[in-house]
């Protein structure tokens, strides 16, 4: 079974984000970039799959500017047998990601696909949703237990009530969530070996797809910051302030 994963070069969340004197976006001039930590477990799936058996290959792709391929490397160190990039310096917004997604799953022909929810710097959790109905594939969105028996594969995933257990038909395309596994740390001489593996550059037009977006950033303006608390002495104060001054109550 060949699994396709998706990952997403993103600031790492040690980071502190930084926006442009100009508002225009996120100041990205001398930040460390890392691989998107819900793409992280999404490899770690798809590995622990090919340890099992049940993956016989792992091709992990993602769409961005060429310096993406630094975190293609560490999935392939990570255990991902090769490595497809589709390179653009476009502003990408999650459809266009989709349909980047849609022509590399027709040019491969993955059993499952893996993506984590949702990227830390949008936060959008869509990519994996339009995905799937882009592909007319079944999907298994926030998944916390993947297991693939035959033809089909069981997602466990977290509701608000609790747990869910769906059975998909394969080919099928599931979303990671955060109890699904702990990621590995890549080793020296998997890093090394990493090197060597295939990693193929792919423009967009070569897959007849267009990544320019459909959606204009406006102004991008940092959270602004959270005023000192203040200590009361009693209940009642605390609740005369709730209701005359926050207002809450």
């Amino acid at each position: 079974m060949k699994v396709l994963v998706a990952v997403k070069r993103v600031v790492d969340y040690n980071v502190k984000v930084r926006v442009k004197a100009d508002h225009s976006g996120v100041d990205l001039a001398n930040v460390k970039m890392s691989m998107n930590p819900f793409c992280e477990i999404a490899v770690e799936e798809a590995v622990r799959l090919k340890e099992k058996g049940v993956a016989s290959e792992i091709v992990v792709v993602s769409v961005g500017p060429s310096g993406a391929q630094e975190q293609l490397r560490t999935a392939l160190a990570l255990g991902a047998d090769r490595a497809v990039l589709v390179e653009s310096n476009d502003e990408l917004n999650s459809l266009a990601v989709a349909k980047a997604l849609k022509a590399l799953v027709d040019k491969e022909q993955p059993q499952l696909v893996i993506l984590g929810k949702q990227a830390i710097d949008s936060d959008n959790n869509q990519t994996g949703q339009m995905l799937a109905a882009l592909t007319g594939y079944a999907q298994g969105t926030f998944a916390s237990r993947v297991e693939v028996a035959g033809s089909k594969v069981n997602v466990t995933r977290e509701i608000d009530g609790g747990l869910q257990t769906v059975a998909l038909n394969l080919p099928a395309i599931v979303t990671t969530d955060l109890r699904l596994n702990e990621p590995r740390y890549a080793s020296l001489p998997n890093i090394m070996k990493a090197k060597k593996k295939p990693l193929e550059f792919l423009p967009p037009d070569v897959l007849g797809i267009s990544t320019a977006s459909t959606v204009k950033t406006l102004k991008v303006e940092a959270p602004a910051a959270r005023s000192a608390g203040i200590k009361v002495k009693s209940v009642a104060e605390l609740v005369e302030k709730l209701k005359n001054e926050a207002k809450v109550i």
